[in-house]
């Protein structure tokens, strides 16, 4: 087999690179080790910066986002029983889009099969070979036969645990890493969410989010330790936390009911370094992983997406090599702002067990100089809409 550029990964940002390039007429084949089904079973966060929404139009894939997204101009931040606004529009002039990562990978299936793109799936065994030749190849097994595809350049989106990273030498590659001691427990509910906006809560009992899918389908988060299993929090024992970790208010209007998805996501800091190597560029959780707390994994994926993106296509339209060139500089670039933005916001509202007062006053400290403050708000807002590319 033969293509321009071969993909490594079958998630959201590997799709929506094959579908942009696939649009201006370059060829892409997406190799995928697990079933369609079982990526498009992933429940993962869906708040969509605006630059994200864009590239989906772009891409020819945004109109039931554009139908069935909530366009959200602020979320809250619920603290020592009060509640806090942050007006994303009015300090950033932009907004977000609330819209589930599975709905955004089924779009753009959807979107790859009706130009009959080129998907693999359960494939295994894949290696990457000659990475620094003119004529790089990746081979694997699918089927119980072994394939071979060569091509142009090789992106590698296929997470953290995939194979394209680790195929980069270890005296050129260098990691970077933040282990927080907690994770967030998240469940998901058939229940009409408690608010029309994102509540983020800072609690001395824990941190805590209030999210939503849809009208009629929310998720919800609490920090919990490490030790701790989704198997050990029965329901009724997850919504009592939750309401106690809520103002008053809030906790009486919340809507409970029994979960359809519960799991404990650890959370972490991650990058490596560099994002290229050779014909090989990594992509989204290969290169860089975030707290979840400043909604940035699917988007830092997303900028990374666009800056290969524009970087291939000069250099098939017009052989021009510097957005290849700077791709690597210009991905950690924004990728580590976001890195330094989900690290504020995880310091900011959650429990450190290893913490003492004087770091809970801080926070306390911290909070109420943000809201005091047009230009910490500003600063804030415009972090969270996303940076420009």
């Amino acid at each position: 087999m033969k293509t321009q550029v071969c993909i490594i990964g079958g998630g959201p940002s590997g799709l929506l690179l094959s579908q942009l390039l696939h649009r201006k007429g370059i060829e892409t084949i997406v190799l995928e080790r697990q079933t369609r089904a079982h990526v498009l079973g992933r429940i993962r966060a869906g708040v969509l910066e605006h630059g994200f929404a864009d590239l989906m139009r772009e891409a020819g894939c945004g109109q039931r986002m554009d139908a069935e997204g909530a366009v959200h101009d602020g979320f809250y931040i619920a603290h020592d029983g009060r509640m806090d606004r942050v007006d994303l529009h009015r300090f950033s002039g932009q907004s977000v889009l609330v819209y589930g990562q599975t709905e955004v990978t089924r779009d753009l299936y959807q979107a790859r099969d009706a130009m009959n793109g080129q998907i693999l799936h359960e494939v295994s065994e894949v290696v990457l070979h000659d990475l620094k030749a003119a004529t790089p190849h990746v081979t694997f097994v699918q089927d119980g036969e072994a394939r071979r595809i060569d091509c142009d350049f090789i992106v590698g989106a296929d997470g953290y645990h995939g194979v394209s990273r680790k195929s980069i030498p270890a005296d050129v590659l260098k990691e970077y890493e933040k282990v927080y001691p907690f994770g967030w427990l998240g469940v998901l509910s058939e229940t009409a969410p408690v608010c029309d906006e994102l509540i983020y809560a800072r609690h001395d009992r824990g941190f805590a989010l209030c999210s939503m899918r849809s009208q009629v389908l929310s998720r919800y988060y609490i920090q919990v330790p490490l030790s701790d299993s989704a198997e050990s929090w029965s329901d009724e024992a997850f919504w009592a936390e939750l309401k106690a970790r809520l103002p008053e208010d809030v906790a009486a209007r919340l809507e409970t009911g029994p979960s359809i998805e519960k799991s404990i996501a650890p959370l972490r800091g991650y990058v490596a370094e560099p994002m290229r190597y050779g014909a090989l560029f990594l992509a989204g959780d290969a290169a860089h992983i975030v707290p979840p707390t400043g909604a940035k994994g699917l988007n830092t994926a997303a900028s990374d997406v666009h800056y290969l993106y524009h970087g291939l296509l000069a250099h098939y339209a017009e052989g021009d090599e510097s957005g290849l060139d700077s791709y690597s500089e210009k991905a950690l670039a924004r990728a580590w702002k976001a890195q330094r933005f989900s690290w504020w916001m995880t310091s900011l509202l959650h429990r450190f067990h290893d913490g003492d007062s004087y770091d809970s006053r801080l926070q306390q400290i911290d909070l109420a100089y943000l809201f005091s403050s047009e230009a910490a708000q500003v600063s804030l807002a415009e972090n969270y809409v996303g940076l420009p590319y």
